[in-house]
């Protein structure tokens, strides 16, 4: 048993949500270093003063891009849960690869609060 396995059982006993989760577990967590600097780039527009460009990044990068990849990855391409479970960290990494690239550019140092 794996270590996913065993927090999910402690939750759910039913083999068909224990598999899924512990799929979800694997593929979300390959994600958490960027999602980690994402919020970190975002948090740090926002203390800045800089409020528009974190809601532009998360309100692309979530509802235009990671939606419809989940929704291409599971019905189109046919992965099904794993699609939406790829999706996640793909959209993680894309949101913190643009967050850094805008931080670089410095823009957020012209706002004025």
């Amino acid at each position: 048993m794996t270590c996913g396995q065993y927090i999910v059982g402690f939750i759910n006993k039913d083999p068909q949500v224990v598999a899924y989760a512990v799929q979800a577990l694997t593929i979300i967590s390959a994600g958490y270093v960027f999602y980690g600097l994402g919020m970190v780039f975002i948090n740090a527009f926002n203390g800045a003063g800089d409020t528009k460009t974190p809601m532009l990044i998360n309100f692309i990068g979530f509802w235009m891009f990671q939606i419809p990849l989940a929704y291409f990855l599971a019905k189109i391409v046919g992965l099904g849960p794993k699609g939406v479970f790829i999706a996640i960290p793909v959209a993680e990494t894309a949101i913190a690869l643009t967050a850094y690239l805008l931080f670089k550019k410095g823009r957020w140092k012209k706002v004025q609060v």
